[in-house]
């Protein structure tokens, strides 16, 4: 499976000399914190195909993917993201920033793996791979039951809760075209030229918790 996923995706922490210890580990805790996701939420895909699409995240599936996962989303990474590989009745595939320089930022922070826990039937999200520790920001969401993903390391972490007829209809005509290495060099400056009626992702946010009265 690792042929067929060929793609992907800084952790920059600097403190002033006169830092004191103490407000050192404070500032590192904080860091932290904001880098986890929470426990449980839902993120909303509004797409080019005027489709809307809940998916629920759980943090416990796949710790370090989600909280990567949670960062790209907050970070708007996947704002105009083009769906780049869809193969019916398999994949479809996203998460080349349309932007080279944000691209590459997080194409060179890959991310370790998780263990799989949750079996990658249709309708569920997980990050792409090109082998051992190299999720980044490419995402596939199964278009059917592809339990065989789940022995080659491809660790779900969340599934598509309402929308999944929004993804099936995903325009396929350009199929696996799209060359990979000229998208990371162009971004969508490439796709909107050559494939001009390519779907993508207008807006992605996390759906926010309401606070009980």
């Amino acid at each position: 499976m690792k042929a067929p996923f060929s793609f992907l995706p800084l952790l920059v922490a600097a403190l002033f000399a006169s830092t004191p210890l103490v407000a050192q580990d404070e500032d590192a805790n904080i860091a932290e914190e904001a880098k986890q996701a929470p426990a449980r939420f839902k993120v909303i895909f509004e797409l080019s195909n005027d489709g809307q699409v809940e998916i629920e995240v759980a943090r416990k599936l796949a710790p370090l993917g989600v909280d990567q996962f949670y960062q790209l989303v907050q970070s708007g990474f996947y704002n105009e993201c083009r769906f780049f590989r869809v193969v019916p009745d398999f994949v479809v595939q996203f998460g080349i920033n349309g932007d080279p320089e944000v691209q590459k930022k997080w194409k060179d922070a890959p991310i370790k793996d998780d263990p799989v826990v949750f079996s990658n039937r249709k309708g569920t999200i997980c990050f792409a791979t090109s082998g051992e520790n190299t999720r980044t920001s490419q995402l596939f969401i199964n278009l059917k039951d592809n339990e065989n993903l789940d022995g080659l390391g491809f660790a779900a972490f969340g599934r598509v809760n309402k929308g999944l007829k929004h993804i099936e209809a995903i325009n396929d005509e350009y199929g696996q075209t799209p060359n990979q290495g000229l998208i990371q060099d162009q971004g969508n400056e490439y796709l909107i030229k050559e494939f001009p009626n390519m779907d993508y992702i207008k807006k992605a946010y996390v759906v926010e918790k309401k606070e009980k009265q």
